[in-house]
């Protein structure tokens, strides 16, 4: 009787263990499944935020009205681009 139990617990205790190791490896998998999504996503917001400064961009090279906002922020970002310009002639020619 007491065996029998015994037996049970084990088998129990084996399959209990079993799904334990599959849903360690799923979860593995799926974290690694968010980090995939996660970079696609900052990707894809950084090729919005590109497109959103290119017709910014536009409207400046086009003389349409830009928002005051929009202008700094453009403003901004253009003294950066010279920058990172200027640092890379100043590297180059080292």
């Amino acid at each position: 009787m007491i065996q029998e139990e015994l037996l049970k617990l084990e088998k129990l205790a084996t399959k209990a263990s079993d799904r334990l190791l599959e849903l360690s490896a799923e979860n593995q998998q799926l974290k690694q499944k968010l980090e995939e999504v996660k970079r696609a996503l900052e990707d894809k917001e950084q090729e919005i935020e590109h497109f959103k400064n290119k017709i910014k961009i536009s409207n400046i090279v086009e003389n349409r009205p830009v928002s005051p906002g929009d202008s700094t922020e453009m403003s901004d970002l253009i003294n950066n681009y010279i920058q990172e310009i200027d640092q890379l002639i100043t590297y180059l020619s080292d």
